[in-house]
């Protein structure tokens, strides 16, 4: 039969060979995707599609993702991409159709197939012929993996498994079970968590008012509708978590599953409805019977208070509801299906037994006594969920695509479209609020000038290339805020509280520093004088003058390199001077401490070093003293051989400084802060102007995928959907709170670029 279906297959590949055109016109390579795909309503269609499309928003420079919707001959649909390839599952042919046709296209170097059983029940043979006779890479994602296989589950599995250069899971425990139960090597499996969406921080009341749902207690689970999903649990247990919470409303989001439909048509749904009718939960029960768009599914997760997944399925592996969910910071109870018992450790939800109504009742009920045990599994869930951001998952499918790519390509990552909504959200009438809680801006954190001053930078350079008038009110309240810090002896104070009173920590800080950068803001906000109000310039300038005499007896290294920067920008003639000054104090410094193997200013290496080099440099530039230039090539190569590791960036940990009786920068993993990565950008940025040589151009490249994702964890640092910057890279975590100075810190390095 093989043999009959082969010699089909050749003589139809035959006549329609004139017909084949190679998918692509450039040399980029290719990877083709089979699994369903939408308008098919199925999970692993909108998996696909959200993969995809993460995986071309972070790496459309470097490969191109080809559709290969599956169908059977009872479904078959229209899509909106253009399709060169499918396959028809109830069909034999059409598996070795399609392996053949692959095979005929030499840009397509990989193969990456979403497997779930029932796909490929309608024909016995068909996958195995398909990856038998398929002679390219094949990566293997299982959707589903059974415990305790029989001998025939086993073989089949492991002879997928055989002609697969890797095998997908989206849990440890699913990789424990391939490893145990199936004698699938270890080596072969890599462990992928199902993708989720990252959300900008949204008032849950004014979603739950936008949705009729005001002062009501939200209950919420969604997906497509089946006897599996055991939602009669929760009705079950409506009428004890009602006595004590009256205001609770449980909403069932999502229409029956197609195939449900067309076999015992809406049985399920009128079951349960029944059920509803029976206990008297018509006014707390609100069925929505829809396959909502993604960005409204999203809002009704958020605004949800408790999550309810009750699934019997014992061998569920994983769920991307359930995904989902935790994403968006619910709260959930939850079954023990493998994937919940997995997440839900380590105090992020509560797990429950199957088919366990009362069990659930005491769950949400302890819940919604409780709003600080809520919050807590919110912010838990967020920091548990966040490495699954599908810009992770890209990363990491991105990252196991290069590795069985069979040319030497560098992955490219793409430069996010600039989003200004988190310093916006940030940015009150007065100021930049200082921390955020996750994108939450914490009003009680205050405002720094270190902050504002930042950011007068990076909106001035936003509206150096984007002339975008919106910018000019935020120019405006850094402005007034800087003003709003200098004392009468011209000096300024760092730290205002919410009520706009400076704090006792300006008494108890050395300050040297967030004046040096009050200084540096304001000269290049009057090196943009020609298209600024000129308000602006004048009120920028009568500060500076304010200030110079302080600024003379400043002696702290950054400071100094701070106000060296801010005075090559004022570009005023009488300034120079005092930028000899301090620029010669730098020199005397190195010349101090430079040895041999040691080409540096202190005898240590700390924060935000490559602004010493910079100012030197920006020194050379205002008064080309050869020394300064002299001194400004030596140290930050020094710099950069000790930052610049296999073309990766790794700045020096804020846990353990270099000293320079130690000058190995791998020791200390983690404590990495975007402000120096962005410094460093910055100082690589003047240097290429300032020389054009390509290798500063490349270096800042380099060191800026490190927001993207190429650093030690593979996750982002940048949130591209709410605009705001991570504030630090650990050793096995990111922290995603979202504070001015990292925000701030990506869109100075970011502008780099546009400029």
């Amino acid at each position: 039969m093989n043999k009959d279906i082969n010699s089909d297959v050749e003589d139809k590949a035959i006549r329609q060979s004139d017909k084949t055109k190679k998918h692509t016109i450039n040399n980029k390579s290719e990877i083709v995707f089979i699994s369903t795909f939408p308008p098919k309503v199925c999970g692993i269609a909108t998996y696909t599609q959200d993969l995809i499309k993460s995986l071309q928003s972070k790496f459309g420079e470097s490969f191109n993702a080809i559709i290969c919707p599956m169908e059977t001959e009872e479904e078959t649909f229209e899509y909106e991409e253009n399709i060169e390839y499918s396959l028809n599952t109830s069909d034999a042919v059409s598996y070795l159709e399609l392996a053949a046709q692959i095979n005929r296209n030499d840009n397509i170097r990989l193969v990456m197939l979403q497997h779930e059983f029932g796909f490929f029940n309608e024909t016995k043979n068909g996958l195995p012929l398909f990856l038998r006779n398929l002679k390219k890479d094949v990566i293997i994602t299982f959707h589903t993996v059974l415990p305790k296989p029989d001998k025939e589950l086993k073989i089949k599995v492991k002879e997928i498994a055989d002609a697969a250069k890797t095998i997908i899971v989206m849990t440890n425990i699913s990789a424990e079970i391939l490893c145990d139960e199936y004698d699938i090597s270890p080596e072969k499996i890599e462990v992928i968590p199902h993708g989720t969406h990252l959300l900008p921080f949204t008032d849950k009341n004014a979603l739950k008012e936008k949705y009729n749902l005001k002062n009501k207690k939200v209950l919420s689970t969604f997906g497509l509708l089946g006897s599996g999903k055991n939602i009669e649990t929760t009705l079950k247990a409506l009428p004890e978590i009602i006595a004590k919470n009256p205001d609770v409303i449980f909403l069932i989001l999502g229409k029956t599953h197609p195939a449900i439909v067309r076999n015992e048509g809406e049985k399920y749904r009128e079951f349960l409805e029944d059920l509803t009718c029976k206990f008297n939960l018509e006014n707390h029960i609100r069925f929505i019977n829809e396959y909502l768009p993604l960005p409204e599914l999203l809002e009704y997760l958020q605004l949800t208070d408790v999550y309810l997944f009750t699934s019997k399925d014992r061998n569920q592996a994983v769920s991307g509801t359930f995904s989902y969910a935790i994403s968006c910071g619910c709260p959930i109870v939850s079954t023990p299906i493998p994937h919940a018992l997995e997440v839900l450790k380590e105090d992020t939800g509560i797990i429950i037994d199957f088919e366990a109504p009362k069990q659930l009742a005491v769950a949400v009920n302890t819940l919604l006594d409780n709003e600080n045990k809520r919050e807590k599994l919110r912010s838990k869930s967020l920091e548990k969920m966040a490495p699954t951001a599908w810009e992770n998952s890209s990363i990491s499918h991105a990252l196991l695509f290069h590795k069985f790519r069979n040319d030497e390509t560098e992955l490219n990552y793409t430069l996010p479209k600039i989003n200004l909504g988190h310093i916006q959200n940030m940015t009150t009438e007065f100021g930049m609020i200082q921390f955020s809680k996750i994108s939450k801006p914490d009003i009680d954190s205050g405002y720094t000038l270190d902050d504002n001053a930042r950011a007068m930078i990076a909106i001035c350079r936003h509206y150096e290339v984007s002339k975008n008038k919106s910018d000019l009110e935020l120019i405006s309240i850094y402005l007034n805020f800087i003003k709003f810090c200098q004392h009468n002896d011209g000096s300024f104070l760092n730290y205002v509280d919410e009520q706009k009173q400076f704090t006792n920590q300006n008494y108890e800080t050395n300050l040297e520093d967030s004046n040096g950068r009050a200084i540096w803001s304001l000269g290049y906000l009057i090196s943009l004088k020609s298209i600024l109000p000129q308000e602006f310039s004048e009120i920028a300038e009568k500060i500076i003058q304010k200030n110079l005499l302080w600024a003379e007896k400043i002696h702290s290294t950054r400071a100094m390199a701070f106000i060296i920067k801010g005075l090559y920008y004022q570009n005023s003639e009488k300034n120079i001077p005092l930028l000899k000054n301090l620029a010669d104090r730098l020199v005397k410094m190195y010349q101090h401490e430079a040895k041999d193997d040691w080409h540096w200013f202190e005898s240590y290496l700390t924060y935000g070093n490559s602004l010493l080099p910079e100012a030197l440099l920006c020194a050379w530039i205002a008064t080309k003293d050869e020394v300064y230039k002299q001194i400004a090539e030596e140290s930050f190569q020094f710099l950069l051989s000790k930052i610049m590791i296999d073309d990766n960036i790794k700045v020096i940990s804020n846990k353990g400084w270099m000293q320079k009786e130690n000058t190995e920068n791998d020791s200390q993993i983690g404590g990495e802060q975007p402000i120096d990565v962005a410094y460093t950008i910055l100082a690589l940025s003047t240097f290429y102007k300032a020389f054009n040589d390509e290798k500063y151009l490349q270096m800042m490249q380099n060191s800026f995928n490190w927001f993207l994702g190429k650093n030690h964890l593979n996750q982002i640092i940048y949130n591209p959907v709410t605009g705001g910057c991570y504030d630090g890279l650990e050793e096995k975590n990111v922290n995603l709170n979202q504070g001015a100075e990292s925000t701030v810190s990506y869109l100075m390095a970011r502008l780099c670029f546009d400029k």
